[in-house]
């Protein structure tokens, strides 16, 4: 399970970010000394814009995706929730508290780096059906 200390640090960075727009190298190397391997892909995803920030109007809808080596996971960041497989199997069992899906949508949302999509509300029933397919 990751420490207080680790969780603290990404806050702290996050916030940092927020205000700064980037991410320090020394902010870098201590995320991945915090995180390892769940920081450098979590990185990765964020360079290569693969969060997704959806917006459905006229609701106001958010739903937010991390495109991943394997499918679309489907996130719900005020629960800290992810649809992947580590978040089931490794989150779920206090093995790790955060998977790198959530440490890229942290990441991408203080640095405002995401694509942002704009829908109707009529799309919403079909593409939640899409994304929770891939779940199965």
């Amino acid at each position: 399970m990751a420490k207080t200390s680790e969780l603290k640090a990404l806050r702290q960075i996050c916030r940092k970010a927020g205000e700064k727009r980037e991410i320090q190298e020394s902010d870098k190397n201590r995320l991945l000394s915090a995180f390892g391997q769940r920081f450098a892909r979590a990185w990765e995803a964020v360079e290569d814009q693969r969060v997704k920030k959806y917006l459905f109007t006229p609701s106001n809808r958010v739903v937010w995706i991390v495109v991943g080596k394997e499918r679309d996971y489907l996130m719900w960041p005020a629960a800290d929730y992810c649809s992947c497989d580590d978040f089931y199997f490794r989150v779920m069992d206090k093995q790790v508290h955060l998977c790198y899906h959530l440490i890229a949508l942290k990441l991408a949302k203080s640095l405002e780096s995401y694509e942002s999509f704009e829908e109707e509300d009529e799309l919403y029933e079909s593409l939640m059906k899409e994304w929770k397919r891939a779940m199965l």
